[in-house]
């Protein structure tokens, strides 16, 4: 069990990627929001819930394999948070683009209270500060497809 839950918290060989593996985690991320987006909103919002309960556990388990609290191998959270940024949106390649750039940019900054939510214990704190920033990046994007119709 602890290598299946490794192999799904690194997502497979993205996190040992040896440069940005969180960028590598979401690009896997988009690649699955691309195989998926033609599917209903509540088999992709299922599919977004499937992945974090995995990664909740899955994170839990490469947190102690690894000894650190959120190892940087573990991207299924990046995965997590790039399903939904883009959940129920419908996007074009310059929304995909831009949601990509805008999660990754959250990611990062960590705003309030991503930041908190990543000092929950375990999986849970690894996936809670992506899934938050993937909140707030939805909201800009239904933001930004708002004022500019047809551009996203």
């Amino acid at each position: 069990m602890r290598r299946l839950g490794v192999w799904i918290a690194t997502t497979g060989p993205a996190g040992y990627a040896p440069i940005a593996p969180g960028t590598v985690g979401s690009a896997v991320g988009v690649l699955v929001y691309l195989l998926t987006s033609h599917w209903a909103f509540q088999y992709q919002a299922l599919l977004m819930v499937a992945v974090a309960a995995a990664g909740v556990w899955a994170g839990s388990v490469a947190a102690a394999h690894f000894s650190r609290s959120d190892p940087s191998q573990v991207v299924i959270d990046e995965v997590a948070g790039q399903l939904l940024t883009y959940l129920g949106l419908g996007l074009n390649w310059t929304g995909v683009l831009a949601g990509f750039l805008l999660f990754r940019a959250l990611d990062i900054i960590k705003p309030w209270p991503a930041r908190r939510l990543e000092h929950l214990h375990g999986g849970l704190g690894i996936m809670a500060d992506d899934l938050m920033v993937a909140v707030y990046a939805n909201l800009i994007l239904r933001g930004m497809a708002y004022a500019l119709p047809g551009w996203l």
